[in-house]
Protein backbone atom coordinates (compact mmCIF):
# COMPACT_ATOMS: atom_id res chain seq x y z
CA UNK A 1 0.00 0.00 0.00
CA UNK A 2 1.22 3.20 -0.78
CA UNK A 3 2.06 5.76 1.50
CA UNK A 4 -0.22 8.85 1.68
CA UNK A 5 1.39 12.19 1.82
CA UNK A 6 -1.60 15.06 2.91
CA UNK A 7 -1.11 18.28 2.17
CA UNK A 8 -3.39 20.91 3.94
CA UNK A 9 -3.73 24.31 3.56
CA UNK A 10 -1.41 25.68 6.46
CA UNK A 11 1.38 23.51 5.15
CA UNK A 12 0.94 24.23 1.33
CA UNK A 13 -1.87 26.38 -0.13
CA UNK A 14 -1.67 30.14 0.20
CA UNK A 15 -4.29 32.17 -1.69
CA UNK A 16 -3.16 35.73 -3.38
CA UNK A 17 -6.18 37.85 -3.57
CA UNK A 18 -5.90 39.34 -7.57
CA UNK A 19 -8.70 42.27 -8.55
CA UNK A 20 -8.39 45.23 -11.20
CA UNK A 21 -10.30 45.51 -14.67
CA UNK A 22 -10.62 43.68 -17.63
CA UNK A 23 -6.62 43.00 -19.16
CA UNK A 24 -5.05 43.64 -16.15
CA UNK A 25 -1.66 41.69 -15.49
CA UNK A 26 -0.71 41.08 -12.25
CA UNK A 27 2.56 39.48 -11.27
CA UNK A 28 2.64 36.18 -9.53
CA UNK A 29 3.57 35.07 -6.09
CA UNK A 30 4.41 31.47 -7.13
CA UNK A 31 4.82 31.52 -10.61
CA UNK A 32 8.14 32.52 -12.39
CA UNK A 33 6.99 32.55 -15.84
CA UNK A 34 3.57 33.57 -16.39
CA UNK A 35 1.30 36.40 -14.87
CA UNK A 36 -2.62 36.46 -14.29
CA UNK A 37 -3.97 37.79 -16.74
CA UNK A 38 -0.96 37.31 -19.50
CA UNK A 39 -2.27 35.63 -22.89
CA UNK A 40 -1.99 31.91 -22.12
CA UNK A 41 1.12 30.17 -24.08
CA UNK A 42 0.17 28.68 -27.20
CA UNK A 43 0.98 24.90 -27.82
CA UNK A 44 0.38 22.66 -30.79
CA UNK A 45 0.83 19.52 -31.95
CA UNK A 46 0.74 17.18 -28.73
CA UNK A 47 -0.17 13.22 -29.10
CA UNK A 48 -2.94 12.25 -26.67
CA UNK A 49 -3.96 8.74 -25.50
CA UNK A 50 -6.40 9.24 -29.03
CA UNK A 51 -3.04 9.05 -30.78
CA UNK A 52 -4.43 12.28 -32.33
CA UNK A 53 -2.66 15.86 -32.05
CA UNK A 54 -4.48 18.39 -30.16
CA UNK A 55 -3.47 22.23 -30.14
CA UNK A 56 -4.83 24.91 -27.91
CA UNK A 57 -6.89 26.33 -31.35
CA UNK A 58 -8.88 23.03 -31.12
CA UNK A 59 -10.62 24.04 -28.11
CA UNK A 60 -11.53 27.69 -29.22
CA UNK A 61 -15.10 27.33 -28.44
CA UNK A 62 -14.72 26.61 -25.21
CA UNK A 63 -15.80 29.07 -22.90
CA UNK A 64 -13.68 28.40 -20.12
CA UNK A 65 -10.30 26.08 -20.56
CA UNK A 66 -9.06 23.84 -17.30
CA UNK A 67 -5.27 23.65 -18.47
CA UNK A 68 -3.95 20.39 -15.90
CA UNK A 69 -0.33 19.41 -15.68
CA UNK A 70 -0.23 16.35 -14.25
CA UNK A 71 1.49 12.66 -14.59
CA UNK A 72 0.54 8.85 -13.27
CA UNK A 73 3.23 8.24 -10.70
CA UNK A 74 2.76 10.98 -8.80
CA UNK A 75 0.50 9.99 -5.40
CA UNK A 76 -0.74 13.44 -5.31
CA UNK A 77 -1.70 13.81 -8.86
CA UNK A 78 -3.11 9.78 -8.66
CA UNK A 79 -5.57 11.46 -5.53
CA UNK A 80 -6.39 14.43 -7.82
CA UNK A 81 -7.90 12.17 -11.03
CA UNK A 82 -10.91 11.65 -9.63
CA UNK A 83 -11.87 14.48 -8.69
CA UNK A 84 -11.07 16.20 -12.35
CA UNK A 85 -13.38 13.40 -13.58
CA UNK A 86 -16.07 14.91 -11.29
CA UNK A 87 -15.37 18.28 -12.32
CA UNK A 88 -15.30 17.33 -15.73
CA UNK A 89 -18.51 15.57 -15.61
CA UNK A 90 -20.21 18.49 -13.70
CA UNK A 91 -18.89 21.37 -16.23
CA UNK A 92 -18.52 19.81 -19.48
CA UNK A 93 -22.06 21.24 -20.37
CA UNK A 94 -21.53 24.65 -19.27
CA UNK A 95 -18.92 25.31 -21.80
CA UNK A 96 -16.21 24.19 -20.01
CA UNK A 97 -13.13 22.20 -21.56
CA UNK A 98 -10.66 20.46 -19.05
CA UNK A 99 -7.02 19.24 -21.34
CA UNK A 100 -4.46 17.35 -18.77
CA UNK A 101 -0.61 17.18 -20.18
CA UNK A 102 2.16 15.47 -18.45
CA UNK A 103 5.65 16.14 -19.58
CA UNK A 104 7.34 14.31 -17.55
CA UNK A 105 9.86 11.49 -19.38
CA UNK A 106 10.54 8.54 -16.50
CA UNK A 107 8.89 5.29 -17.58
CA UNK A 108 5.95 5.10 -15.60
CA UNK A 109 4.95 8.21 -17.03
CA UNK A 110 5.42 7.79 -21.09
CA UNK A 111 2.46 7.53 -23.35
CA UNK A 112 2.03 3.89 -23.22
CA UNK A 113 1.39 4.41 -19.60
CA UNK A 114 -0.34 7.28 -20.12
CA UNK A 115 -2.64 5.26 -22.37
CA UNK A 116 -3.52 2.14 -19.90
CA UNK A 117 -4.25 4.88 -17.06
CA UNK A 118 -7.20 6.80 -18.82
CA UNK A 119 -8.35 3.57 -19.81
CA UNK A 120 -8.39 2.11 -16.06
CA UNK A 121 -9.78 5.68 -14.81
CA UNK A 122 -12.15 6.61 -17.61
CA UNK A 123 -10.90 9.98 -18.12
CA UNK A 124 -13.83 12.22 -19.74
CA UNK A 125 -11.17 14.85 -20.66
CA UNK A 126 -8.20 14.90 -23.02
CA UNK A 127 -4.57 13.59 -21.46
CA UNK A 128 -1.42 14.73 -23.51
CA UNK A 129 1.85 14.08 -23.77
CA UNK A 130 4.88 16.60 -24.58
CA UNK A 131 8.16 14.64 -24.53
CA UNK A 132 9.45 18.08 -25.16
CA UNK A 133 8.51 19.15 -22.15
CA UNK A 134 8.35 23.24 -23.69
CA UNK A 135 4.68 23.45 -22.49
CA UNK A 136 5.53 22.90 -19.20
CA UNK A 137 8.51 25.51 -19.62
CA UNK A 138 6.03 27.46 -20.96
CA UNK A 139 3.89 27.72 -18.15
CA UNK A 140 6.01 27.35 -15.66
CA UNK A 141 4.68 24.76 -14.21
CA UNK A 142 6.21 22.98 -11.39
CA UNK A 143 4.15 20.12 -9.62
CA UNK A 144 1.83 17.50 -10.40
CA UNK A 145 -1.11 18.77 -10.36
CA UNK A 146 -1.12 22.13 -11.76
CA UNK A 147 -3.64 24.43 -12.72
CA UNK A 148 -3.95 26.92 -15.38
CA UNK A 149 -7.61 28.48 -16.13
CA UNK A 150 -8.01 30.45 -19.34
CA UNK A 151 -10.97 32.55 -19.67
CA UNK A 152 -12.27 32.72 -23.29
CA UNK A 153 -9.95 35.33 -24.18
CA UNK A 154 -7.13 32.93 -23.41
CA UNK A 155 -5.67 34.81 -20.60
CA UNK A 156 -4.46 33.30 -17.49
CA UNK A 157 -7.57 33.73 -14.78
CA UNK A 158 -6.54 31.32 -12.20
CA UNK A 159 -3.26 29.32 -11.70
CA UNK A 160 -2.19 27.38 -8.82
CA UNK A 161 -3.96 24.27 -6.92
CA UNK A 162 -6.92 22.11 -7.40
CA UNK A 163 -8.00 23.19 -3.89
CA UNK A 164 -6.07 23.38 -0.54
CA UNK A 165 -6.33 19.37 1.00
CA UNK A 166 -4.86 16.09 -0.77
CA UNK A 167 -7.02 14.55 1.00
CA UNK A 168 -10.86 15.25 -0.43
CA UNK A 169 -12.38 14.79 2.91
CA UNK A 170 -10.56 17.51 4.20
CA UNK A 171 -11.10 20.38 1.18
CA UNK A 172 -12.11 23.88 2.44
CA UNK A 173 -11.20 26.18 0.45
CA UNK A 174 -12.26 24.65 -4.06
CA UNK A 175 -10.01 26.93 -5.79
CA UNK A 176 -10.28 25.78 -9.15
CA UNK A 177 -14.61 25.45 -8.59
CA UNK A 178 -14.88 28.81 -7.79
CA UNK A 179 -12.49 30.58 -10.44
CA UNK A 180 -14.50 28.61 -13.10
CA UNK A 181 -17.74 29.72 -11.44
CA UNK A 182 -16.65 32.88 -11.28
CA UNK A 183 -15.90 33.20 -14.98
CA UNK A 184 -18.99 31.66 -15.67
CA UNK A 185 -20.91 34.47 -13.96
CA UNK A 186 -18.74 37.23 -16.02
CA UNK A 187 -16.52 38.18 -13.41
CA UNK A 188 -12.82 37.70 -11.87
CA UNK A 189 -11.95 34.76 -9.88
CA UNK A 190 -11.50 36.19 -6.28
CA UNK A 191 -8.63 34.16 -5.14
CA UNK A 192 -6.51 34.70 -8.67
CA UNK A 193 -3.25 32.46 -7.74
CA UNK A 194 -2.42 29.78 -4.97
CA UNK A 195 0.21 27.96 -3.56
CA UNK A 196 0.31 24.95 -6.65
CA UNK A 197 1.40 21.77 -4.06
CA UNK A 198 2.95 18.09 -5.64
CA UNK A 199 5.71 15.78 -6.84
CA UNK A 200 7.68 18.39 -8.36
CA UNK A 201 7.98 18.20 -12.55
CA UNK A 202 11.05 15.36 -13.83
CA UNK A 203 12.32 18.09 -16.09
CA UNK A 204 15.24 17.04 -18.00
CA UNK A 205 16.72 20.42 -18.01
Amino acid sequence: MRRKHSVSLAMAAAAVLVCGTVGFAAKAKFNKVVEIGAKAPVWKGLVGVDDKKHSLEDYKDAHVLVTVFTCNHCPVAVDYQDRLIQFTKDYQEKGVQVVAINVNNIEPDKLDKMKERAAEKGFNFPYLYDPTQKVGHDYGATVTPHVFVLNKERAIAYMGAVDDNQNAEKVTKHYLRDAVNALLDGSRPAVAESQQFGCSIKYDN
